[in-house]
């Protein structure tokens, strides 16, 4: 080969070089590809040791979202086994946490919340029952973790009765980046492998 056909080889390797290397500093590895869903709102609830708790006490948390309410006979008892399960996957991990709110405020109160949490061996350090107004926890369900249909507003909230089966995960910012069926082995397995992508993320 001739110089100067090794002088274009050395150029253009180089020029390449150059590029992935360029590539590679403008690509921030450590960020999810999760998709931002929602920005959790602020909120304020009584948790199941009555200290009242604020969006401000879990910045710098990834966590697990989920709506239930204690005499639930049909999917909630599911809901919270495999609940178990995550939690008992990602208990060791010193940024993650679990948020079950009620959606039954009147009849779930703190002492009731506290002995369902209880009979889930539920650590408040990192697993919190959670209830207040049913306004403001239907209105975090919707708007804030998008786990039910906001068009599902009735006139008159005594009327309502939200029942679902999704989790949402949340990352250090307060952002909503996934949703899962909280009755599918599938999308709980999923649910363990992007919480840990989001623990690993830096804010």
């Amino acid at each position: 080969m001739s110089k100067k056909a090794w002088l274009y080889v050395v150029f253009f390797a180089l020029l390449f070089g150059g590029f992935y290397v360029f590539l590679y500093a403008t690509i921030d590895t450590s960020q999810s590809r999760l998709p931002v869903l929602s920005n959790v709102k602020p909120f304020e609830f009584v948790r199941q040791d009555s200290v009242t708790v604020t969006q401000k006490d879990v910045s710098g948390k990834v966590y697990i979202s989920e709506f239930f309410f204690t005499t639930c006979p049909g999917i909630c008892p599911k809901m919270n086994a495999n609940m178990k399960k995550l939690y008992e996957i990602l208990n060791g991990e010193k940024d993650f946490m679990i948020l079950s709110h009620t959606v039954d405020p009147a009849n779930d109160s703190v002492a009731r919340l506290k002995y369902y949490a209880d009979s889930l061996g539920a650590d408040i350090k990192n697993w919190w029952f959670l209830t207040g107004t049913k306004q403001n926890l239907y209105k975090s369900a919707r708007e804030s973790y998008i786990v039910d249909d906001p068009k599902n507003n009735a006139e008159n909230i005594n009327d309502e009765f939200l029942h679902t089966q999704f989790f949402a995960l949340v990352d250090k910012k307060g952002r909503v980046r996934g949703v899962y069926d909280g009755l599918r082995k599938n999308e709980m397995e999923k649910l363990v492998n992007d919480a840990k992508e989001l623990l690993k993320e830096k804010t």
